[in-house]
């Protein structure tokens, strides 16, 4: 099982479209509370589902158990605390039992979790595929 993580923003679409297309992604899942942003550009949910299957021959899904609460992100915002905000969004994780209710079997095709953020590093993705490799045992590599 393999995992990917993706962000959009400081990329163009070209780039974006050629990182997922080289690594084999099949399916993408979005991990947006907010995926129809005017600033997401191309990474709104209609057009992305579109371009990912028409440029690229991926499949879109949505999936915002895996996103984190408004009341966090606003939280967030004010303080950039990263440290205070993973251990919190980690707990809600727990809390809605993410590894043990998402459909297992919708990742045995190469998947990427896509979030806006430019690099992995302070992006809630990052610690929904490390759960994820964790819990299920899947490699996980950041594009």
């Amino acid at each position: 099982m393999e995992i990917a993580t993706i962000g959009f923003t400081r990329t163009s679409a070209q780039h974006f479209f050629e990182r997922l297309t080289a690594a084999r992604v099949q399916r993408v899942v979005d991990v947006r509370l907010h995926n129809e942003s005017q600033l997401a550009g191309f990474a709104k949910q209609e057009d992305l589902a579109y371009f990912l299957e028409t440029i690229c021959g991926i499949t879109y899904d949505h999936d915002i158990r895996l996103a984190p609460t408004e009341e966090l992100l606003q939280d967030y915002r004010r303080d950039k605390d990263w440290g205070r905000y993973a251990d919190t969004f980690m707990g809600l994780m727990r809390r809605r039992s993410v590894a043990e209710v998402l459909d297992r079997d919708l990742f045995t095709r190469k998947t990427a979790l896509l979030c806006s953020e430019a690099a992995a590093e302070q992006c809630h993705r990052r610690l929904v595929a490390e759960m994820l490799s964790q819990a299920w045992g899947a490699s996980v590599e950041h594009l």
